[in-house]
């Protein structure tokens, strides 16, 4: 229970705590599932009560990134195990319960220098500083873009990968299955964008890879936003048995989060109902954020 609240809690506070990397390994909270995408796939990777990192596998170079690696001692398991070599860091934001495994996991490397990308000089190990939204890299026959999300924190970037007809993105705090991050460092109009203008705009196709296993309080809060919501009931039902199974949730899609998401959903008048701010969708986004906040 303290690690789940301290991870919820800004890096001010929890910068002290590295020492909680060096802690046995529990039970993990979910089941470790491999998804394929054609020229890459990717490994859901659980971590403490209920995070989750990504091995990203380029199929071709057998080249591997992580993404948000807070457990080392399972990313370099899942690496042997794959047989690949792991050559690139993907952050998401600087916050412990996601950048907190970076110096471990550099300083246990025995290949080259990780390359450790992010958008926050408060990130361990950084070496490529992503300060400019829409940036993008080349991950062995893959195309990876920097989406800059500022919200949760004012570094925050969520990474899409494109690899032919298949895309996903790992939307660390910013997106969640069925809800966002807590507006930490920004405000609702920072998340409006993020969600709403550059999230939403990706193809309904791709899959979506958040950074924590929160989907069920998610789809209970957005039944409460709207209860007759069907896509949402059917998707809570569906979540509740991979959850009995110990199958994450993840992914979703783009497409399905416009559907079952209220903070995906706040030009929706239905939605705007619900906090009395018909018409004006930033207010919307503030609203739902301090109602589920407050919950």
């Amino acid at each position: 229970m303290f690690i789940k609240i301290l991870s919820s809690l800004p890096s001010a506070i929890i910068k002290n705590s590295s020492f909680l990397l060096q802690r046995p390994l529990t039970t993990m909270h979910s089941n470790i599932i491999t998804k394929e995408f054609g020229k890459f796939k990717v490994q859901v990777l659980p971590a403490l009560s209920d995070n989750f990192m990504y091995l990203l596998i380029d199929n071709s170079t057998k080249e591997a990134a992580i993404v948000d690696p807070v457990a080392p001692d399972v990313v370099w398991d899942a690496v042997h195990k794959e047989n690949v070599k792991l050559t690139t860091v993907l952050t998401t934001h600087h916050h412990w319960d996601h950048a907190g495994g970076n110096k471990e996991l550099i300083n246990s490397n025995t290949n080259d220098q990780l390359t450790v990308i992010g958008g926050d000089d408060r990130i361990d190990g950084l070496t490529v500083m992503i300060d400019t939204h829409g940036v993008d890299f080349q991950f062995g026959s893959l195309n990876i873009k920097c989406l800059r999300t500022p919200c949760h924190t004012t570094g925050h970037i969520c990474y899409y990968v494109n690899g032919g007809q298949d895309d996903v993105v790992f939307t660390g705090d910013t997106l969640f299955l069925g809800g966002c991050g807590r507006f930490f460092e920004g405000t609702a109009t920072q998340m409006y964008e993020a969600l709403i203008k550059i999230l939403s705009q990706l193809p309904d196709s791709t899959a979506v890879f958040c950074g924590h296993e929160y989907a069920i309080q998610n789809l209970k809060f957005g039944l409460h936003v709207e209860p007759s919501n069907h896509y949402i009931l059917n998707t809570l039902e569906d979540v509740e048995t991979k959850r009995k199974l110990k199958e994450p949730s993840v992914p979703s899609t783009i497409g399905l989060e416009k559907l079952i998401n209220p903070f995906m959903r706040v030009e929706n008048e239905s939605v705007q109902k619900v906090t009395q701010t018909v018409g004006d969708p930033i207010e919307t986004m503030k609203m739902l954020r301090d109602l589920k906040n407050n919950l």
